[in-house]
């Protein structure tokens, strides 16, 4: 702590011992003091300032005001940094009410934006199935998953979701989601892609001893979300894809704290939050910190040799806070059997694959497309060359003349 803190710095350096508060790091404006500008959020943000009028209320005010933490190495575009303690007592341990404390009016404060995110590890929920959960449920425990997306996203029946959901489990696959943005259509109702989906799966677990999890995206039909949940599971539900960054934190809390199952976290709407470099959360705070205190199993965000633009240093932030808290990481967008070298070199097997054209637009159809993904990670751990032309035609030699290796 340095001298600039006083008298308030003082005071939560002692309070750091015996409590865990909460240290949010903020990138500020091009040419602010630090300092200042650190202590005008820790005060805007908790207690304020008070009068002679208050004087009688001083300790109650100074136990729940937020204090500069530390200053912070500028970031390598000349951003000054700080880090500020919020008390653990500001809290209620929903995320919601930590947004809006820790970055609420002051989001709207010109070029501020939250770098990190500190909680304690009893903060919020946690995942009760989660990475180790869902090795034990599918029997995996000693290479990645390996999950599917129904593609075409709309358009397919009920009943071919049930059909391509079989094709692809008796060959092996582990796990399989709806597209989010697929919602309760008259085309493939929920309700109805629930049923044939678990027909084919009762057909796989038949004939292969193993059932495949499939995560239908929970939509809202009008009703809370987690009523939705509770509905759903009654009528056979596994697990749930979520698009909780749309719906809220709080659906998301909701609907964990409703329901069991696995639960999958989409990004949808990350880009709108963090997408600027100056303004919003960084990916690694949205997609990383909050969800593992959210009580979610797994969480979807892009890989950065994927199809959309990522930065590998977020990508590597958010699988290590996910893991820490035993929430799978979850790669996705643009992952074929060409990238798994690389994703195994950068998660080892503690990661789901997750691929959709990657599997389902293999040239030899969506069986083919897991078949590959299978021989890339045989091909791997026998330490064979990854290129074309050693098997030719199998699926993986397929895969890699259609989307290339790494």
């Amino acid at each position: 702590m340095g001298g600039f803190l006083g008298t308030q710095g003082r005071k939560f350096a002692w309070n750091l011992w015996f409590s865990m508060p909460i240290l949010v790091t903020y990138k500020l404006p091009q040419g602010s003091d630090p300092v200042k500008m650190g202590k005008k959020i820790a005060v805007g943000q908790t207690a304020g300032t008070w009068n002679a009028r208050w004087e009688h209320r001083n300790e109650s005010f100074q136990d729940h005001l937020a204090t500069v933490h530390a200053v912070g190495s500028p970031t390598p575009d000349d951003h000054p940094t700080v880090t500020v303690a919020f008390p653990d007592i500001d809290f209620e341990g929903d995320l919601g009410h930590l947004l809006t404390l820790i970055f609420g009016k002051y989001s709207m404060a010109g070029a501020l934006s939250v770098l990190d995110v500190q909680l304690p590890s009893d903060f919020g929920r946690r995942a009760p199935v989660g990475l180790s959960g869902l090795r034990n449920r599918l029997h995996v425990h000693d290479r990645p998953f390996i999950m599917a997306i129904f593609k075409p996203a709309m358009g397919l029946s009920a009943k071919d979701h049930g059909q391509i959901l079989e094709e692809v489990g008796l060959s092996g696959l582990d796990l399989i989601k709806d597209d989010e943005i697929l919602g309760d259509l008259p085309s493939a109702p929920t309700i109805e892609r629930l049923k044939y989906c678990n027909e084919a799966l009762d057909r796989v677990e038949s004939k292969t001893g193993q059932r495949p999890l499939y995560a239908l995206n929970l939509t809202s039909a009008g009703k809370p979300l987690a009523e939705r949940a509770q509905e759903l599971v009654e009528a056979g539900a596994e697990a749930f894809l979520i698009n909780g960054l749309a719906y809220g934190w709080h659906a998301v809390e909701m609907v964990r704290d409703a329901v069991d199952v696995p639960l999958f976290l989409h990004p949808a709407f990350a880009g709108a939050i963090c997408g600027s470099p100056n303004h919003g959360l960084t990916y690694r705070t949205l997609l990383g910190t909050l969800p593992a205190f959210s009580g979610v199993d797994a969480v979807l965000y892009p890989a950065h040799y994927g199809s959309l633009p990522f930065d590998p240093r977020e990508e590597a932030a958010i699988r290590d806070t996910l893991r820490s808290r035993n929430v799978a990481p979850v790669p996705s967008a643009g992952i074929h059997p060409g990238v798994v070298p690389r994703a195994l070199e950068d998660y080892g097997i503690d990661v789901v694959l997750n691929a959709g054209t990657g599997i389902m637009d293999h040239p030899n159809g969506p069986s083919d497309g897991v078949r590959a993904f299978y021989e890339a990670l045989d091909r791997i751990a026998s330490k064979l060359p990854f290129t074309t032309g050693l098997t030719p035609g199998s699926p993986l030699d397929v895969a890699l003349e259609t989307w290339g290796a790494p």
